[in-house]
């Protein structure tokens, strides 16, 4: 264990923060709503796409990333939120995933009917929206630059044995590997990742110190997937979303694609 001062998750997961630019439907549903926030000036600017965490549960929604989202803006990003239905409300597999595909593929015309135009898209998740945005570069489908994912819950079979988020996992997939194997099989990047789309670049940052997700979840996936960059860092679960956090710079680099050549 490191020694790393944790935030406080109550204060990052209620911080307020900026209402978003626009707020855009993508599905009739209750949850197929996007928010956007939209960088002052002239574009276009690169696009991302933020997915929340929290255990897939209905408790937790987009809301907690408004101020990550503003951050991002102010490093000149389009950012976009999309929420998803949810564990608890009306989601599990597959429609929480189904969300999140419909709501990618929607944006650029979405963007467009706001007169926004964007040049590279960016797809960021943290935790449970980590594994989202895992899982999407698995579908190897969608036009998608980059995934950068933040603490994710990268193997779920590791994460349904160790009942993270009080067995969230089987909750999601409607039961354990066992009994469902076909979920897992569908919705695990363990087993989606090879189907990614070799230009698509792999990022993941993931706190050593997490007790939340812990970070053997994604040392497994970059031993299996060595395509992936993982960035491990000096921290817990909720700094990476902490834009006033030490590692802040390190996962704003990691979304905006700063400092690449």
């Amino acid at each position: 264990m490191t020694s790393v001062d944790a935030a406080d998750p109550d204060d990052v997961l209620t911080r307020p923060a900026a209402l978003p630019d626009a707020v855009l439907r993508y599905a009739d549903h209750e949850d197929g709503v996007v928010d956007v926030h939209l960088p002052a000036g002239p574009g276009p600017q690169s696009l991302v796409v933020l997915l929340h965490g929290g255990f897939w549960k209905q408790a937790f929604d987009r809301r907690h990333n408004r101020p990550m989202a503003r951050a991002l803006v102010e490093a000149g990003c389009v950012v976009a939120a999309p929420e998803y239905r949810r564990v608890g409300g009306a989601g599990g597999w597959p429609a929480t995933g189904d969300d999140v595909a419909a709501a990618v593929a929607a944006l650029p015309d979405l963007l467009a009917g706001l007169g926004v135009t964007t040049t590279t898209t960016t797809v960021g998740g943290h935790s449970a929206g980590g594994h989202l945005a895992l899982w999407l570069a698995g579908l190897g489908t969608l036009p998608v630059d980059r995934v950068v994912a933040l603490a994710p819950v990268a193997d779920l079979e590791v994460a349904a044995r160790e009942r993270l988020g009080d067995g969230a996992t089987q909750a999601l997939l409607g039961g354990t590997p066992s009994e469902a194997p076909e979920a897992y099989a569908a919705a695990d990047p363990m087993q989606r990742l090879a189907h990614a789309d070799p230009a698509t670049e792999l990022v993941v940052l993931h706190g050593v110190a997490d007790t939340v997700v812990p970070v053997g979840l994604s040392r497994g996936l970059a031993a299996r997937f060595p395509r992936v960059d993982l960035r491990e860092q000096d921290c817990g679960h909720f700094e990476l979303i902490d834009p006033h956090s030490a590692v802040w710079p390190a996962v704003r680099e990691a979304l905006t694609g700063a400092g690449r050549g």
